[in-house]
């Protein structure tokens, strides 16, 4: 997994009931695709892969909730995304069983956006 020291800094001062699960689900994008890296933008770990990918919104404590800034564009179908913005979705995962769940729509959706990215 590409980590970032700077978001394994994030980590340790993070403060959530829902610590685990957003843990598991750093490890589960990081690891979906080799091409994903991460950052803290916006006082958030955010995964990268040529844009930004998703953040974490850190303040959600009774589930995670991961923002994909240009969710509606990824090709394919991804029901883990909700919304209906023109440009944003998001994910949300109310326990760490639910993460583990929908695991592999998690993977899917990054494995789109860095295809995607390499095809523009």
């Amino acid at each position: 997994m590409n980590r970032n020291p700077e978001v394994d800094a994030w980590f340790e001062r993070y403060d959530n009931p829902m610590k685990a699960a957003v843990q598991r689900v750093r490890e589960i994008a990081l690891a979906a695709d080799p091409r994903v890296t991460e950052a803290v933008k916006w006082q958030a770990p955010t995964f990268m892969y040529k844009g930004n990918i998703a953040s974490f919104f850190p303040k959600a404590k009774m589930h995670v909730s991961l923002m994909f800034h240009q969710g509606a564009a990824i090709p394919g179908q991804h029901p883990l995304l909700e919304g209906e913005a023109d440009v944003g979705r998001s994910a949300k995962f109310v326990s760490l069983d639910d993460v583990e769940r929908r695991r592999p729509a998690l993977e899917a959706v990054i494995r789109a956006w860095c295809d995607w990215r390499d095809s523009a």
